[in-house]
Parts: structure tokens; C-alpha cells; sequence
């Protein structure tokens, strides 16, 4: 039987692969800082031992920090017993290391609980790199050499005063400025310029917050842009032409804990944001550079786990203790909860989460608001012994692969369908 070409071409188009819409994950909770990949041509549910492994690597470097992915190469934060942190690059096909470059030690080697290790995300920004080390060492490198271009100590140059489990912040980048979060009398907030590390602005909120855990965010109110930070005292935004104060929201949150893990979310002129004891919803209002920020819902049980929230449509997805929860975002009303893999990191791309439980297992779940639908699980191959801590680097999204960190070990699977 003879073809034509027209129907060759037919067939050969039906075997032919999808192709996958690419994306980098070049910061902290990925390209807008909401957890949500653009990407497409996804799998939409694994196989019973979850997606293709590509590569293993047990030794990149320790630390509880999630990785920015861009072009060929893979980048973290990692902490060499207590005396050494390094910013890292891993080449992305294969995992193998490329340079390492030393930015300062472990910050509060003697916490309680004690875990001291690396806690950030490096941010790209073309051909450079910001990172903050744990001990508040500010650096910003070459990403083709890993040479250090200039640092700053949040300790000595700010007086920065980090909460107990030292610094985990990881620096924004907006424009032609780096911003970052101190903490202490001197310089709650501050804007770097991003070639030099001059100081463009420095602030102080009315508390003198110390710093917490959790990274800054962009939001725009009424036409002003604003840089909004979760510090020890609740959250608050500040102009970001010139770091003035412009509102703060504490109402729904016990902040005795001091546990601010968890990176504000955004949608319009609302901000999620969460602590340990619980969450809410503020409603930031402003007029003639007047801003007040209300509440719309708070409680105790919406996701307010380390892991974090993401936002899909109009639902909030994120665990809570160590339960996984849907609630509408704009109410707070909780549409379903499971106990899935427990309490964990989240992101989501092409209507799916991505869940890496605490206690290493990931799973992938569809981002309805319809009920808990599971589309695959898996436990990674050789997990490290972790102590007394668990696995709390957040899942990283980029050109068709899932990327997951617990201790110094990273691992790398093809999610392309």
C-alpha cells in the first residue's frame, strides 16, 4: 500500500512527542515568587514509581534552601559544617558541580531546636547572582565563575538582628535595585543597588522588627508599588521608590512563636500571608499615600505550614499541621482537606500540585477545589539520615524537569510528557 506524504506526515505527527513550553525557576518560589510554573506539556499523572530519574547527586552541599534553575545550570545555598557557607552552581543535565564559592558561616550555630545549615534561594538576575547567607551575608556573584562581585553584612554594616533560626530570606530583585530584610533598629528593610551594593534606601518600621523567615514580595496598591515584607512583628509594605512605611497587618496572627516562614501571597490589593499559630487575608486600602490594611478572615486552621501556599484560580492550596488544605482564598472557607503526604513544600504548574511532604515523599495532586484527586506518589531513591530535622526545601519547576532537595542531596526528574 503505497502513502501519501500528507498521510505520513499525519502519522508522524501522532508519534512525535509534545513539546513542553520551557520556563526557568530563577528565584525563590520561581519566576513571579507565587510558586506557579507557566510550563506546559506536562505529565499529567506518574507512573506507580514516579517520574524518570535523571540524576542523583548525595553530596551538593547541605542546607534546607530551595534552587534556582536557569539555562544549564542549577544553584543553591550550602553550609559546610559551621564555620562555611558557599553559593554552589550543579550543571542541570547531569548534577555534577561546576564552582563553589565560600560567602560566610553558619548563622546561630547554637539554636534551639538546632538546626543550623544554609536556608535561602540564590536570585538570578542575567549574568549575576544574589544570595544571603544564614549568618546575614549578603553577596552578589558572577554566575559563569562564581566570583564574589561585592558583599554586605546584615551584622556589622546594619546591625541586623536575624530570629533564632538565623537567616533564611532570599533577596529580591526588582529593577535596578536588590532588596533585603535586616531586621533591628538600624534597617528593618533595605534597597541595594544591584551592580555596586550602594545603598539606595534603608527603613525602620515603627517596632523595629527583627528579621524573620520568610521573603519579601511585589504588590501594587492604588498605582503605587510597594515591596511587602513578613518580619517578627506581622507584615507590612513600604513605597518602594523610597522605603517609607505605609501600613501594617498583625491582626490575625500570634507572632509569640516567631515563626514567619511563609512568603505572602497577592492577588490584586489582598495579602495572604501565615505563621505558625495560623493565617489570614488582609485588605490593603490606601488613598493620597494613606494606606490601611483590614481584615478580611483569620484562623487557625488554613495552610500555614512551613511548606507554604500557593494560589490557583480562586483557591489557596497548602497544608496546615500536617494536613492538606483548599480553602477560597478570598473567604477562608475550607473546601476540602486530606491527609495526603503530611504537612509540606508546595508549587503548581498546569493546573497540578507538586507536594514534597516533610517527610520526603512527593505527589502530585490536581489544583481543584472539587475534592483531594491524587495523580501519583513517590519516595526519592537513598534519602539522608536528617536528624531532628525534616525535609523542608520547597520543589523547583523548570524546562520540563522536577527538581527536589532534602540535606545535600538533590535529585532530578524528566516530567515532560
Amino acid at each position: 500500500m503505497k502513502l501519501s506524504w500528507i498521510t505520513v506526515l499525519a502519522v508522524g505527527s501522532t508519534l512525535m512527542p509534545l513539546a513542553v513550553q520551557a520556563e526557568d525557576w530563577s528565584q525563590w518560589r520561581g519566576p513571579k515568587r507565587d510558586a506557579v510554573s507557566t510550563e506546559k506539556g506536562l505529565l499529567k499523572e506518574w507512573p506507580k514509581e514516579g517520574p524518570k530519574l535523571l540524576w542523583h547527586s548525595k553530596d551538593a552541599g547541605y542546607g534546607f534552601g530551595s534552587l534556582a534553575v536557569t539555562g544549564n545550570r542549577v544553584y543553591l545555598v550550602a553550609s559546610e559544617g559551621k564555620e562555611k557557607e558557599s553559593v554552589r552552581a550543579l550543571d542541570a543535565k547531569t548534577g555534577k558541580p561546576i564552582w563553589s564559592t565560600p560567602i560566610g558561616k553558619v548563622g546561630n550555630p547554637d539554636q534551639t531546636p538546632n538546626y543550623p545549615a544554609a536556608r535561602s534561594t540564590p536570585t538570578i538576575d542575567g549574568k549575576f547572582l544574589y544570595a544571603l547567607g544564614s549568618d546575614g551575608d549578603l553577596a552578589c556573584l558572577e554566575i559563569a565563575s562564581g566570583k564574589v562581585v561585592w558583599k554586605k553584612s546584615f551584622r556589622n554594616e546594619f546591625g541586623g538582628r536575624p530570629g533564632i533560626w538565623a537567616y533564611s530570606e532570599s533577596p529580591l530583585v526588582d529593577g535596578d535595585k536588590v532588596i533585603a530584610c535586616p531586621g533591628g533598629e538600624k534597617a528593618s528593610i533595605v534597597a541595594f543597588d544591584k551592580r555596586t551594593g550602594n545603598v539606595a534606601w534603608k527603613a525602620v518600621t515603627p517596632d523595629a522588627d527583627m528579621a524573620g523567615y520568610a521573603s519579601l514580595i511585589v504588590v501594587e496598591v492604588e498605582g503605587v508599588k510597594q515591596y511587602v515584607a513578613y518580619l517578627s512583628k506581622g507584615l507590612f509594605g513600604v513605597d518602594a521608590k523610597t522605603g517609607g512605611f505605609l501600613w501594617r497587618y498583625d491582626k490575625s496572627i500570634d507572632t509569640r512563636f516567631g515563626v514567619h516562614a511563609s512568603t505572602p501571597i497577592a492577588s490584586g490589593s489582598s495579602i495572604y500571608s501565615a505563621a505558625a499559630t495560623g493565617g489570614g487575608l488582609a485588605l490593603i486600602k490606601g488613598n493620597a499615600g494613606t494606606y490601611t490594611a483590614d481584615s478580611a478572615y483569620a484562623g487557625r486552621k488554613v495552610p500555614n505550614a512551613l511548606g507554604g501556599a500557593v494560589k490557583v484560580g480562586d483557591y489557596l492550596f497548602g497544608s496546615s499541621t500536617n494536613t492538606l488544605l483548599c480553602i477560597e482564598y478570598g473567604t477562608g472557607r475550607i473546601r476540602w482537606e486530606d491527609r495526603s503526604v503530611g504537612a509540606g513544600s508546595i508549587c503548581a504548574a498546569e493546573g497540578l500540585l507538586y507536594l514534597h511532604g516533610e517527610d520526603g515523599a512527593v505527589a502530585l495532586i490536581e489544583a481543584t477545589p472539587a475534592g483531594y484527586k491524587e495523580r501519583g506518589r513517590f519516595t526519592p531513591n537513598d534519602i539522608p539520615s536528617r536528624g531532628q530535622a525534616k525535609a523542608w526545601a520547597y520543589p523547583a519547576i523548570a524546562n520540563g524537569r522536577l527538581y527536589i532537595r532534602d540535606g545535600a542531596s538533590v535529585w532530578c526528574y524528566d516530567i515532560r510528557k
